[in-house]
């Protein structure tokens, strides 16, 4: 007996997703003898990018049944069955994490239609979910949606199966090694971790760093490195002899600390984050016409950014942002493709700039108003933050556009000039990282309060 899923999440940073939708169809290897399909409330926002991908908004999941409300029915639907998905490893891993959280051990037989696919389709140009049923003729409906998914792939398994007369790949791509438990004295160092905010450093027998890291709960990141299945993490699983960590109370003084201590101490399972993690960058050009326009273009060093950003998805959501605040057109600013008008004037909410209904001078006062709001070359400012414990805060100073570094003050001890600050000062270097991890934080954070001088 097998049972075909699909899960839809909430999207975010690994082992924190939350499930959205769920669908498992119950196959005896013939026809579907169960069904079960459920809308799901993550308790924790969903990604933009998810919501555009899906079509689920956090509207429709308020009244929808919790995890631990499904559960019971999840574990009906897959008790001793082959769990099947396309990319197997992903759905199952979440469904183990959610049921981690309530204190369950979930352990199923796995089965990944994109492996068995792989494996009896070798001349597929590609095996992804959508481009593969519809080169083999399979009808789908609701893509990226639980129920439509899991259809599409029940459709998908049944012609394998047929395929694989002798049953002999099927039966030797079904995985049964369970995931084992994290060894004692891993389980020692775990335990002795924080659930707070701040940097870990952890060290290979030699007393060498291998890894810095920042979590805003060092526990639980640390106990997703020792039990996570990826190259990184078996690295450091075997790797590991002791961890360290420095608690922060900000986030934000946690990612300057860590973006500036890999640069110094380079260790060797940072090598991706030794240079910039900002691969993307915000310049204002100006067209023929004379109409500054915003654009996300690949980091250029020759050139002035307004900001930079780790991934396309967080530079279009800022984009997107900056244009409806400001008032400035999509188009112009490469957010809509169009010969002519942007849909933004269609519905008012455009000026028609880009089809010159503004002069350049007034759509350019409007860019230029954004411009010298969020560059802060010339800037004084302190940003105040929470603190390592409750009667504690943090400051960030800002001098000129210059990072100096941070600090560390009671309550009862108020910092509102330089020269205070000055006196209890830990130094940082100032950076291109520096000044986007700091932009980035005063984009997001709704915690820091900034004090100008």
């Amino acid at each position: 007996m097998y049972a075909i899923l699909d899960i839809e999440t909430t999207g975010g940073q690994f082992n924190e997703e939350g499930i959205t939708e769920i669908a498992i169809y119950k196959f005896d290897g013939h026809e579907i003898v169960d069904q079960f399909i459920s809308l799901v409330n993550p308790e924790i926002p969903i990604q933009p990018f998810v919501v555009k991908l899906t079509g689920i908004n956090n509207a429709m999941l308020r009244s929808a049944p919790k995890f631990f409300e499904v559960a019971k029915r999840i574990i009906e639907m897959t008790y001793d069955c082959v769990l099947v998905a396309h990319n197997a490893d992903f759905d199952y891993r979440i469904l183990r994490t959610e049921f981690s959280r309530l204190g369950y051990d979930f352990n199923v037989k796995t089965l990944c239609t994109v492996e068995l696919s792989q494996r009896l389709l070798p001349e597929q140009p590609s095996h992804s979910l959508g481009k593969l049923v519809r080169a083999l003729g399979i009808p789908m409906a609701d893509r990226h949606r639980a129920n439509g998914d899991a259809m599409a792939t029940v459709k998908l398994f049944k012609l394998l199966l047929e395929k694989d007369i002798e049953k002999t790949i099927v039966t030797e791509l079904i995985k049964t090694e369970i995931k084992k438990g994290i060894a004692p004295k891993l389980l020692d160092i775990v335990q002795n971790m924080p659930s707070r905010t701040g940097v870990y450093y952890i060290h290979n027998d030699q007393g060498n760093l291998i890894y810095i890291g920042k979590s805003r709960n060092i526990k639980k990141r640390i106990n997703q490195h020792f039990t996570g299945n990826t190259t990184k993490c078996k690295k450091i699983q075997n790797e590991v002899f002791d961890v360290t960590y420095e608690e922060t109370g900000s986030e934000l003084i946690a990612l300057l600390k860590e973006s500036e201590e890999i640069k110094i101490h380079k260790p060797i399972l940072n090598r991706a984050q030794r240079k910039s993690i900002f691969q993307l960058a915000l310049y204002a050009e100006q067209d023929k016409k004379g109409y500054l326009n915003l654009k996300i273009q690949k980091f250029d060093g020759r050139k002035k950014e307004i900001t930079s950003f780790s991934s396309l998805q967080e530079a279009k959501n800022t984009l997107f942002h900056i244009t409806t605040k400001y008032q400035l057109c999509q188009k112009l600013n490469g957010l809509y493709q169009t010969k002519k008008e942007c849909f933004q004037y269609g519905i008012k909410e455009c000026d028609g700039a880009c089809i010159g209904a503004v002069s350049a001078e007034e759509y350019n006062s409007r860019v230029n108003t954004f411009l010298e709001e969020w560059n802060y070359k010339t800037q004084n400012m302190i940003l105040i933050d929470k603190g390592r414990n409750i009667s504690e805060r943090s400051a960030v100073l800002i001098e000129n556009g210059i990072y100096r570094g941070f600090a560390f003050y009671e309550l009862n001890y108020q910092i509102t000039n330089p020269s205070i600050l000055h006196n209890i000062l830990t130094p940082m270097q100032n950076n291109r990282d520096a000044k986007n991890i700091i932009q980035s934080y005063m984009r997001k954070s709704k915690t820091i309060k900034i004090i100008n001088f």
